[in-house]
């Protein structure tokens, strides 16, 4: 399953399923969520015979820190014009998104959203709620509708949503609350051993059967090998 994060050049690979509408790639800081984002809305554009993919993120998050192309990748490719940026600057930005859902035509094959939980400002929510856990309830409020949204477009075909987190521990910060509502977790974690001259290389794991190896170098999103 971690294929589908990465550039393949064989043709009629198929990727794996997901075992449920919802993921979470979890992972610490600059360690290349958004790049692997990217390629997957790609693979799934490509899967999906040219099917659209979404995805909802922070503009100025994306000028800043634009995600890195796997290497081989041609940017110049139509498959691109299948991928639709959707800017939305907090909470409420998803939630109208979501709403609106069901009255869509046809559905993307994927939705993302880039950093889920940055969406939710812990002082604003907590006002809202008058709550010292405001955050914990909105980004609940707003993971039923997500859902809510998704199960309704997978009774006309396969529709997934991807959410990413950043955590700074061995596992997302948020985890209690993901796990009713995300049904597999990516999980990154940086090596601790540099190799030449690059200091940073990844693994990327899911229920710790299956990982990939991947760094990030020379401004490419770059998979080392695939690990049993």
């Amino acid at each position: 399953m971690v294929e589908r994060f990465f550039f393949t050049r064989q043709t009629n690979l198929q990727l794996p399923d997901e075992p449920g509408p919802i993921i979470l790639l979890s992972g610490p800081p600059s360690s290349g969520k958004t790049s692997l984002l990217f390629q997957l809305a790609l693979n799934s554009a490509v899967k999906n015979n040219g099917g659209a993919v979404v995805i909802l993120c922070k503009r100025r998050r994306l000028e800043t820190n634009p995600p890195f192309l796997s290497q081989g990748v041609d940017p110049s490719s139509q498959i691109f014009q299948n991928i639709q940026m959707k800017y939305v600057n907090d909470a409420e930005g998803i939630k109208n998104y979501f709403a609106a859902f069901h009255l869509h035509n046809t559905f993307p094959a994927s939705v993302i959203i880039d950093d889920f939980a940055d969406f939710f400002d812990e002082r604003s929510c907590q006002e809202k709620y008058n709550n010292a856990r405001g955050r914990d309830m909105a980004m609940i409020r707003v993971l039923a509708l997500c859902r809510n949204a998704i199960e309704h477009a997978n009774r006309r075909g396969p529709c997934e949503l991807v959410l990413s987190d950043t955590h700074k521990g061995d596992f997302p910060r948020l985890l209690y609350i993901y796990k009713r509502w995300v049904s597999c977790i990516y999980t990154i974690i940086k090596s601790k051993f540099q190799v030449g001259v690059i200091s940073n290389y990844y693994y990327l794991f899911v229920k710790r059967l299956r990982s990939a190896k991947y760094s990030i170098a020379l401004q490419y999103l770059v998979l080392e090998g695939i690990i049993e």
